[in-house]
């Protein structure tokens, strides 16, 4: 088999296809979580936070010379970060959840043995040798 049929078999499987589709929604996903946080939630927070804007929250570990622009930890960015995950990963949550209650419940079956014959040969022995 040529090495172009066995990729073409390989991509035209039913999971591959199901992750690309989920990458590119997840995608599209993460730009719609990244922009409530950002464009919704974060001000807000601002409002009630007496106009911080988290984004240029940071501390200047060197000031900027002439030369080098100012060091800087940008911990207000990584706070918006953790933002979009946490409502990220509840959306994912509540998703997986109503997923989980559209499964139908496979009925219980009770598998039901039935002895071999040696086995029912052996327990009329026993049972006779009991009297």
């Amino acid at each position: 088999m040529s090495f172009i049929k066995e990729f073409r078999e390989f991509a035209m499987r039913g999971n591959v296809i199901d992750m690309a589709v989920g990458v590119i929604i997840g995608g599209a996903f993460g730009k719609i979580v990244s922009s409530l946080v950002a464009d919704v939630i974060m001000p807000i927070l601002s409002f009630f936070t007496s106009s911080v804007d988290f984004k240029d929250l940071h501390i200047v570990l060197k000031e900027a010379t002439d030369k080098t622009p100012a060091m800087t930890l940008k911990y207000g960015m990584f706070i918006q970060n953790i933002f979009d995950f946490i409502i990220i990963a509840f959306a994912i949550f509540l998703m997986i959840k109503a997923l989980n209650k559209l499964k139908k419940e496979e009925p219980k079956v009770e598998k039901v043995i039935t002895p071999s014959n040696e086995e029912k040969l052996l327990t009329e022995i026993r049972d006779l040798l009991k009297k």
